[in-house]
């Protein structure tokens, strides 16, 4: 029963947390290690830190070095249109052609070519706390109002890789749409926030 062996190793690992063995930020051993430690193929062991990885209690990226994860602070959204207040990082600027959702959203062409940008929002603790992409077409234009929308999406790789999560893993999306004085989208933004990491409550 493999799926059993590395669930009840996973349990004796949060356990061996809980009791203080290691530290938040601390390293585990490696999957070689804890499988002999535990008698069992180091895939069983990379099993176990896969299902700890996604329920939050280890952080690290596939098949690397994990360590024991930080309790993420847990913030409400209440403006999707609020400058975040923390650092951030620009990670992509290439133009893209927009998609039929893209081009629903602003009002294009569907293949026209929109500017591009996806930030990466950093907490104060230096992690990723959200993702903002970004398209508008032409030069960048002043708003006077926004909508906001709300959905789930899976993650994809390059979204799982900045937020430390694993691919698929179910993530909120603010969809916002910033609008001239005629009511015109001149920009669309989705907003990609990890479940564990925020709340959300909109109004407007």
């Amino acid at each position: 029963m493999p799926e059993a062996r590395y669930r009840r190793i996973a349990d004796d690992i949060r356990h061996r947390i809980a009791n203080g063995e290691w530290r938040t930020g601390e390293s585990l051993p490696s999957r070689r290690v804890m499988a002999g430690e535990y008698g069992v193929h180091h895939e069983t062991v990379n099993l176990a830190y896969t299902l700890l990885r996604r329920t939050g209690a280890l952080e690290g990226e596939e098949r690397k070095q994990v360590v024991v994860a930080h309790p993420p602070a847990v913030r409400t959204l209440t403006d999707a249109d609020a400058v975040w207040p923390y650092s951030s990082e620009t990670t992509d600027t290439r133009p893209r052609p927009a998609t039929e959702e893209l081009a629903e959203r602003l009002g294009v062409p569907v293949r026209t070519m929109l500017q591009h940008e996806t930030v990466e929002c950093l907490d104060p603790g230096g992690r990723s706390a959200l993702l903002a992409s970004t398209w508008w077409r032409g030069r960048r234009q002043p708003h006077v109002a926004f909508s906001a929308e709300l959905d789930v999406v899976p993650l994809g790789a390059d979204q799982a890789h900045a937020l430390g999560l694993l691919v698929d893993t179910l993530a909120l999306r603010v969809v916002r749409t910033r609008l001239d004085a005629h009511g015109t989208p001149v920009e669309t933004a989705d907003l990609i926030l990890p479940m564990d990491r925020w709340r959300i409550r909109l109004s407007g």
